[in-house]
């Protein structure tokens, strides 16, 4: 695991315990690095939020947030998604077997939302209701769905939206890290909030752009700031302010829970990758030309080998786009005219076999 250009991806992060005194039992990283024997340029965000009383919780997102970090940090890029799913996996049983190995720390567990930028490609993986949202021209989206109570009832209209809010069961998580069964990772990457499943894992690998950026969060954040004034504070300030921006609306308006914030930023390329995409352009260029001369060389020789020349002509003067047995035959008629006067090529038995044959 290497350090590729810094400016790959621009990072901004930002974790707090909340207001009301409790342990922060959020844990997050973002590492940069370079895969494989290709020298691969990667980024790897993992948010965990943890479940659990007196530091479990904060054991749990500890291990989950490491053992992905490990898993992906060896991993070579050539199959993201299954790389993906297999450390997620192996992070649920890191933390399943944790909470068995003492007492205080039974029932522990946690969420993770992780984003993985392999190159100029977006995969994504995530258990519980940590989030992410993708904002690209100005347009946010959650490409995540939380696996909660709430969310289930809402895809199945038990209740209302407008239920939903402050629901006791807002909390209740369907799905996390830990636990005796291991949770299947969600590969869904939604793009529209009406995208089917199929649909939405077919958008893995997404292909980013100039100005795109991912934001990853603990629900600290969502439970307290809207998806609209999310995306008011990436679309309007820097990274670094926006992460401080959003930590701050969340705090002021309690922040009864840890809130934390990792925001991923695509930059415009640098000299050094603006001369590389104009050295590929014209490189793109040169070939394209090249096959354009070579089948215009191709037509041009298929047309002097077939006599295809209407704008030559032959010494008599006939012209050279005529096939050579019509072209012969035009000049014996010439020529008989020639010693004939009188003669009739018409009534010339020979000269209309010879044209009819032809």
């Amino acid at each position: 695991m290497t350090s590729p250009d810094p400016a790959h991806v621009r990072i901004a992060a930002l974790s707090h315990p909340g207001e009301t005194g409790k342990n922060n039992e959020d844990r997050y990283s973002v590492t940069s690095y370079r895969l494989g024997s290709r020298r691969t340029p990667a980024v790897l965000a993992v948010v965990a939020d943890g479940i659990g009383g007196h530091l479990a919780g904060e054991v749990a997102s500890q291990l989950a947030v490491e053992s992905i970090i490990r898993q992906l940090g060896r991993a070579n890029g050539r199959a993201p998604l299954r790389e993906l799913r297999s450390a997620v996996i192996e992070a649920a049983r890191a933390v399943s077997r944790a909470s068995q190995e003492a007492e205080e720390r039974r029932g522990m567990g946690s969420t993770v939302a992780v984003a993985w930028v392999v190159g100029d490609r977006l995969f994504t993986a995530f258990v519980g209701d940590s989030r992410i949202y993708v904002m690209r021209g100005g347009v946010i989206q959650q490409t995540s769905v939380d696996h909660t109570w709430i969310q289930e009832a809402l895809d199945h209209r038990v209740i209302s939206p407008e239920e939903a809010h402050d629901h006791p069961n807002a909390h209740v998580l369907r799905r996390h890290l830990g636990g005796a069964q291991v949770p299947e990772p969600d590969l869904r990457l939604r793009l529209s909030s009406v995208e089917g499943e199929a649909r939405a894992r077919a958008n893995q690998g997404l292909r980013l752009r100039s100005g795109d950026q991912i934001l990853l969060c603990s629900d600290g954040l969502t439970d307290l700031v809207s998806q609209s004034e999310i995306r008011d504070s990436l679309a309007g300030l820097a990274p670094d302010q926006a992460a401080d921006r959003l930590v701050e609306l969340a705090r002021a308006r309690g922040g009864h829970d840890n809130i934390t914030v990792v925001i991923l930023t695509v930059p415009p390329p640098g000299p050094a990758q603006a001369r590389r995409r104009i050295a590929r352009f014209v490189v793109a260029s040169a070939i394209g030309t090249l096959a354009l001369l070579a089948l215009l060389s191709i037509a041009l020789a298929a047309g002097w080998w077939f006599g295809l020349w209407p704008w030559s002509r032959s010494p008599n003067g006939i012209g050279n786009g005529l096939s050579a047995p019509i072209a012969a035959v035009l000049a014996e008629a010439s020529t008989v005219r020639a010693d004939d006067p009188g003669g009739d090529l018409e009534n010339d038995p020979l000269s209309l076999t010879t044209l009819r044959a032809i």
